[in-house]
């Protein structure tokens, strides 16, 4: 099998490397790190976004649509020899057989995350909540404490400017559950965030079959580590523990703010701008921390980051300011702006864990909450919109829109409005189905209030409400709006 970072493969130089569906978060990653290892990269998608117009600016060759001749030699490049595709994408793609036919090597994305975790000593974050938010806090520690770090993450890093950046040092990379592929990987290091029944059921090459097999496979990757770094206060799920997932690993550490931890948060004190803590490393102090994000999740996330900093190495206090100045990755509690004095957030989560952590850290803020929540998916919704419900309840006022597709099959009696009538009927006086954008962005014009904190939430195009909100004038977030990567 054809390998591109040995020397059974030409030079780079020699090299031209097409990348399918190059503008979703994932893929454009991989094209910026390729073309910082010097190969000729080019890409093609169904659609222009701001980040495929990002990648032409950076000198990578967009083409919008799916065409054979996409590999073709041009004046720039010569023709391609590599064909990079997820699993999802069928053999049958005119794209993927002419690339066959002409005897390229068909590359799974996974595959060629595999060789860039190999290549170098490595860092791979699974677990199904916090891996964007972990990974770049990672990756900006690491890069703080002076130790070079490349990074593939699933989400604009401000420090980066980029979802990657192309260093010297340890590789930190963002794994992605919903390809199953992820499990057969090794990295050196893995940072297993936690485990619940997302991308669980039905017959999408995005989703696992149960979730017995989606923890089958973050055991399998966790038992290919040299290392696992696990966040222990994490109590699992169906009986499942966390011992039991990394038991195969044979050095197994843990992080959090319980007894007996390795890498623990002591005298956590949150504020309405974030939180401070003690970090301890087998009973003694490493330093004091701060995350400048709101959430006890967010400070665990930190925690993550400097004990992988510490393993590797880094000076901790100079990780430890690098993580108070960080802002967070696009779409993670991204600060949008404000309207009358209401500061506006939008946040990625869509899920009953995630939901629920958000609302937590709106409350940190000591603001009236009011949420904006489009459901993701009708299988997901119809999987889990008791739970949903359940974690949007300590919010002030909930506003929920119509479920975004994401090119999913409605499914009957899946509806929005599941979520409101179970929260009306637990006694929730501020929700309501509201349908109509332009009617949310006018009402929150008009009601908000200094002491307020808006957040939009969602995997689907509510990001586009909040920017609405603060004024036309604004940019278009720089990190692809679709959950596939």
């Amino acid at each position: 099998m054809t390998k591109l970072f040995t020397s059974e493969h030409p030079s780079p130089q020699d090299t031209h490397i097409h990348l399918m569906g190059i503008g979703g978060i994932g893929v454009s990653a991989f094209a910026r790190l390729l073309k910082a290892r010097g190969y000729h990269v080019s890409g093609c998608d169904a659609q222009v976004s701001e980040l495929t117009r990002q990648l032409e600016a950076e000198g990578i060759a967009v083409h919008i649509g799916h065409d054979a001749s996409h590999l073709q030699a041009t004046p720039e490049r010569p023709a391609a020899s590599v064909l990079v595709a997820s699993e999802a994408v069928p053999k049958s793609h005119p794209e993927v057989q002419a690339a066959l036919q002409a005897g390229m090597t068909v590359l799974p994305r996974m595959q060629l995350l595999a060789e860039l975790l190999e290549a170098s000593p490595s860092i791979g974050v699974i677990g199904t909540h916090g891996k964007t938010t972990t990974s770049s806090m990672i990756a900006v520690a690491l890069l703080g404490a002076g130790l070079d770090p490349s990074a593939f993450v699933g989400g604009i890093v401000p420090e980066f400017g980029a979802n990657a950046r192309a260093g010297q040092g340890p590789f930190v990379a963002e794994v992605d559950e919903s390809d199953r592929n992820f499990a057969a990987l090794h990295c050196e290091t893995a940072v297993f965030t936690n485990a619940e029944d997302d991308h669980v059921g039905g017959n999408q090459a995005t989703y696992w079959e149960t979730v017995e097999e989606q923890h089958a496979g973050f055991a399998r990757f966790v038992s290919q580590a040299r290392r696992a770094l696990y966040y222990a206060d994490w109590h699992g799920l169906e009986g499942q523990g966390l011992d039991e997932l990394v038991a195969g690993c044979p050095e197994q550490l843990s992080y959090g703010t319980s007894e007996g931890c390795t890498y623990r948060a002591h005298d956590v004190r949150p504020d309405p701008a974030g939180t401070s803590f003690t970090v301890m490393y087998r009973g003694n102090v490493l330093g004091k921390a701060r995350v400048s994000l709101p959430g006890h999740h967010n400070a665990m996330n930190a925690l993550a980051a400097l004990a992988v900093t510490h393993l590797y190495g880094g000076e901790f206090a100079a990780a430890s300011q690098a993580l108070a100045a960080f802002k967070g990755p696009g779409r993670r509690w991204q600060h949008i702006g404000e309207v009358r004095g209401a500061q506006v957030i939008d946040d990625y989560a869509h899920n009953p864990t995630k939901l629920q952590a958000a609302v937590q850290a709106a409350q940190q803020t000591g603001r009236r909450v009011r949420v904006v929540f489009q459901p993701h998916r009708y299988l997901r919704t119809q999987q889990s919109w008791p739970r949903l419900a359940d974690a949007l309840m300590n919010a002030d006022e909930v506003l929920v829109m119509d479920i975004a597709s994401a090119n999913e099959t409605p499914i009957e009696g899946v509806h929005a409005r599941l979520i409101v009538d179970r929260m009306q009927g637990r006694g929730h006086l501020g929700v309501r189905y509201w349908p109509e954008r332009n009617d949310i962005v006018e009402y929150l014009r008009r009601t908000a209030e200094g002491g307020d904190i808006i957040v939009t939430m969602g995997a689907g195009d509510v990001w586009q409400l909040a920017r609405e909100l603060v004024g036309p004038e604004l940019p278009q977030p720089s990190t692809p709006l679709r959950e596939a990567r």
